[in-house]
């Protein structure tokens, strides 16, 4: 093997001998953590295991060249990695493998995620940023595979707009944008397209990305054979191979088991990157996986017997130890010494970490037990509460579950009674469990000061002649002022850059702003929204576009995975205030009619969806979330770009509440309910349903996520008796959703005189023809029909049978 490369200029013998077996050691810390941590889990104290053995070694170069301010977006096996730059020790470690729920034991995700999803603290406990250039800094891991790469490309882009656009203030989150992201992945994972969506992204933007592929040859038990075209995923992308006339990657190989040329290999690609601001992917081959895939399956089941072999001889801890021996820099001694010493370091942490884990539900076993026992010599169901009492005292490590599922049980047995004990019993229970029930639910979204929803309402002006304007001046001259304020905010999509929008909302704001805050996309959803993921986790305000709300199914996973469960899965230790900008709703034909909002608000909870009537509100939004700290989807109405509205004269000043309903029309007779393109149809119906006398009150709904904080809806209700939910999505989608918000949130159902009603779509996407909007989603009419009906039902004799 060759000898390795100075590290540092002028570095000693004895320094770099220092530095060789401090490597060694943490190598051999992270691999007894993961031989450890799937006996534990074998035993049952953890539920499941995945781990990093047999990738030490290119985790420890990586490391040398990852520097303070720099990023990581990476998966699973990356523990050596945050070991060696300091974010990650054993008792750390085998508290993720616990899942325990106290942040200052488990920082990596107060146990939300299982072990081996690491990150870094961006936030202090207010929620405010943290000096992020003088941290190493790792966004949250997700499982997802190939997850983890559309938001890489946004930690990179964050570097280039830091060090390009001027004006920014790049206190705590940059040094003129010299961070490098660092990417790792393995090798059964870049047949993604995630993974090949990002490359190609990546070598458009050029921008500082170093992604390491991690190369043992499998996917859990499916050999790359039946992964990747040739075997080989650094040869097929070889058109990716930057040249002296085209940009694009650098692209290198390194062997796994090779620490010299691992070193050597990481430090050019840090150079490459962070001076020239090229996209680097390092393929790291020859990797071994010593206990297999995770704890779920043994790998002798699909690797031979020459294949297990093999992988035993090229350990890379193995192959580092008989190098750091040939080249003369430890004896055997030394290195078995070190080897014994982390062995009873990382048993002696196991131990503290599930004594640490145990005690304080241990502490609420006796509590529960000593209540139970003065529940049973009181209750005169006594008989039944002592096995509670017994099967409690056998359990010697129990869960909570365990704990307050025998709780509950026993109070069952107390009904009809009323003592002292009792009352103790259920109080325990009460205050207990919502003492716990934030360990597991808290930060959904942003509860500090600077969460959207406390930004005060801030109304329109208008002057008395103020002039009538297509709607999208309105977002136009808004989003001017936007970028005016706000020099971090930026704007980014298919055809928002020269052309300023397909609908002309961004109108000569390129030309204004420049390419870089105002730019074109590639037609590749997924990565749009990554892009503003990886901005938004480092300080920066985008705005990532999606043309159609139809098309954002390709992007849903992300935003679903990755974007709604940053402030959970970190316990509010990150943010990602992205605003995500579409044009949905009523238009003509399946794909350019965008109404799926059921299925997207149950799947992006953790993301605030505004749904403005018109573009004078969603300009209000934008403004509004501008002043927050949570990510939003905002969707605007495709058909009204065209329609006149008043131009105000506090345009960017106006502030459109979130989680605030507004009744446009009082009425007595019915609550009509409904948002977005469908309302303007329901205002125009409400006008001729007092043609028969029917006074219905019109409510916009403004905001599904978060819903009518307020609680206005069921207060219209009280007054009416009556509610109908008009909505354009399919049947039992957002229409369910809304209703019920109002009747089991609000508990509306005590006012009403009938069956609530819900008027929607046909459960088929509309069709293209001249009528397919009519016959396919909510029209004037059915509106007025079904209104009609519900107040004939009520009374027939003055609202006789239409037809």
């Amino acid at each position: 093997m060759q000898t390795i490369p100075d590290l540092k200029n002028n570095i000693s013998f004895e320094d770099f001998k220092a530095e060789v077996l401090n490597d060694y050691t943490i190598a051999v810390r992270s691999r007894e953590c993961s031989l450890l941590g799937r006996r534990e889990v074998l035993t049952g104290k953890a539920k499941f295991g995945i781990f990093g053995d047999g990738k030490e070694l290119p985790q420890l170069a990586m490391a040398k060249a990852f520097l303070k301010g720099d990023w990581r977006s990476g998966y699973y096996r990356d523990q050596t990695f945050m070991m060696a730059i300091g974010e990650l020790n054993p008792e750390q470690f085998f508290s993720g493998l616990y899942a325990n729920t106290d942040i200052n034991l488990e920082p990596m995700s107060a146990g939300r995620q299982m072990g081996g999803h690491f990150t870094t603290h961006s936030l202090d406990d207010n929620g405010n940023w943290k000096d992020l250039t003088t941290q190493y800094n790792s966004s949250a891991d997700i499982s997802c595979t190939a997850g983890q790469m559309p938001r890489l490309l946004g930690l990179a882009q964050a570097s280039k707009i830091f060090r390009e656009v001027k004006g920014i203030n790049t206190s705590n989150f940059s040094n003129n944008g010299n961070e490098v992201a660092w990417g790792t992945i393995g090798n059964a994972s870049t047949s993604e397209g995630l993974f090949f969506e990002t490359i190609n992204a990546a070598g458009v933007l050029q921008v500082p990305m170093v992604i390491s592929i991690w190369d043992d040859e499998y996917g859990i038990s499916v050999h790359a054979k039946h992964q990747t075209t040739k075997e080989n995923i650094s040869e097929i992308l070889k058109g990716f191979q930057r040249d002296k006339t085209n940009k694009g990657f650098e692209i290198l190989r390194v062997k796994g088991w090779d620490y010299a040329n691992l070193v050597e290999t990481y430090q050019e690609a840090s150079t490459i990157a962070r001076e020239e601001h090229v996209p680097v992917l390092i393929h790291v081959t020859e990797l071994t996986q010593p206990q297999g895939h995770s704890t779920s399956g043994s790998h002798e089941r699909y690797k031979s017997p020459e294949r297990l072999e093999w992988e035993k001889k090229t350990d890379c801890n193995l192959l580092m130890r008989q190098w750091i021996i040939e080249s003369g820099i430890a004896t055997n001694e030394t290195l078995t010494d070190i080897e014994r010493q982390q062995k009873k370091i990382v048993r002696t942490a196991k131990n503290k970490a599930w004594s640490d884990f145990l005690q304080p539900i241990l502490k609420e076993k006796q509590q529960l037990i000593s209540i139970l026992n003065s529940v049973a010599n009181t209750s005169s169901n006594g008989v039944f509460v002592k096995p509670l009492i017994n099967s409690l005292s056998t359990i010697n490590e129990p869960s909570r579950k365990d704990i307050i599922s025998h709780a509950r049980k026993a109070l069952r047995h107390t009904l009809g009674e009323n003592n002292e004990a009792k009352e103790q019993l259920a109080t325990w229970i009460d205050t207990t469990i919502e003492a716990l029930q934030p360990k597991f639910s808290s930060h959904l979204y942003s509860n500090t000061k600077q969460s959207p929803t406390l930004v005060k309402e801030i109304k329109p002006c208008y002057d008395v002649d103020a002039p009538q304007v297509d709607g999208r001046i309105i977002l136009r001259d808004n989003f001017d002022a936007i970028f005016n304020t706000y020099p971090e905010a930026l704007i980014f999509g298919e055809d928002s850059g020269a052309i300023g929008d397909v609908n002309q909302g961004l109108e000569g704001l390129q030309e204004k702003y420049g390419e870089l805050r105002v730019a074109d996309a590639g037609i590749r959803e997924a990565t749009i929204v990554g892009q503003g993921i990886g901005m938004a986790l480092r300080g920066l305000r985008p705005i990532a576009e999606i043309q159609y709300l139809d098309y954002i199914m390709y992007a849903l996973q992300i935003i679903s995975d990755d974007l709604a469960t940053t402030h959970y899965r970190t316990k509010g230790k990150q943010k990602a205030p992205l605003i995500l900008r579409t044009r949905g709703h009523r238009l003509e034909g399946i794909w350019h009619s965008g109404s799926q909002m059921g299925g997207i608000i149950n799947l992006v909870r953790g993301v605030h969806v505004l749904v403005p009537r018109n573009m004078t509100k969603a300009a209000g939004f934008y403004n509004t979330l501008l002043q927050g700290d949570d990510p939003a989807l905002v969707i605007e109405c495709l058909n009204g770009y065209r329609l006149k509205e008043k131009m105000p004269n506090n345009l960017s000043a106006i502030k459109t509440p979130i989680g605030v309903v507004e009744t446009l029309k009082t009425g007595t007779d019915i609550t009509l309910v409904s948002y977005g393109s469908t309302l303007r149809i329901v205002q125009e119906s409400a006008k001729e349903l007092l043609s028969v006398g029917i006074d219905a009150e019109v409510i916009d709904v403004q905001s599904l996520l978060p819903f009518d904080l307020n609680h206005d809806i069921v207060k219209s209700i009280a007054k009416t008796n009556r509610v109908m939910v008009i909505d354009e999505d399919v049947p039992g989608g957002a229409s369910a959703y809304i209703l019920n918000e109002i009747l089991n949130t609000q508990n509306a159902y005590q006012y009403l005189d009938g069956q609530p009603k819900t008027l929607t779509a046909k459960a088929h996407r509309p069709a293209y023809s001249n009528d397919g909007d009519y016959f396919s989603k909510p029209s004037a009419e059915d509106i007025f029909e079904a209104v009609y009906e519900v107040m004939h039902e009520a009374n027939p004799e003055n609202y006789p049978k239409l037809r």
